[in-house]
């Protein structure tokens, strides 16, 4: 097992445990110990949830984009989504932590309801077989 899909299947824990919080305040975790799917990869990593993760979304997206082995597992789970990550064409980057708040905003269009805890318990798992199974993080855009 890699270290990212350790990662990954903690996460799934985590959020089996404390529940999933899918609001869109920008906060990556409240006062019950819900967490949003970075804060429980984060979590995962770290085995802590910094008190900027309930009020300071700012200090908290700094934490998480200082810490490799959480941004490798966020970009893993961002690849296995069936979203693209919003993109910055004047910096080419695509911004992986908003694409994974953001997918959970919008009802599923197969599904045709909002995903719920056990979906993304079932996304962090195929994202955990991937890093496990595939040497490099696949490219989600085309080359221009």
């Amino acid at each position: 097992m890699s270290q990212t899909g350790h990662i990954l299947r903690t996460a799934q824990d985590l959020l089996n445990q404390h529940g999933l919080l899918s609001s869109d305040l920008g906060n990556f975790a409240d006062n019950e110990g819900r967490l949003d799917i970075t804060a429980a990869i984060y979590r995962a990593a770290t085995g802590e949830t910094p008190n900027s993760f309930i009020n300071d979304p700012k200090d908290a997206r700094r934490l998480i984009e200082a810490n490799e082995a959480v941004v490798t597992a966020v970009r893993w789970v961002s690849a296995v989504l069936p979203t693209q990550p919003p993109h910055d064409p004047d910096s080419g980057i695509d911004d992986h932590i908003e694409h994974l708040a953001y997918w959970l905003l919008e009802p599923d269009i197969f599904l045709g309801r909002y995903l719920n805890t056990s979906d993304v318990i079932g996304v962090l798992g195929r994202a955990a077989d991937a890093a496990d199974n595939v040497t490099d993080i696949p490219q989600q855009r085309p080359a221009a």
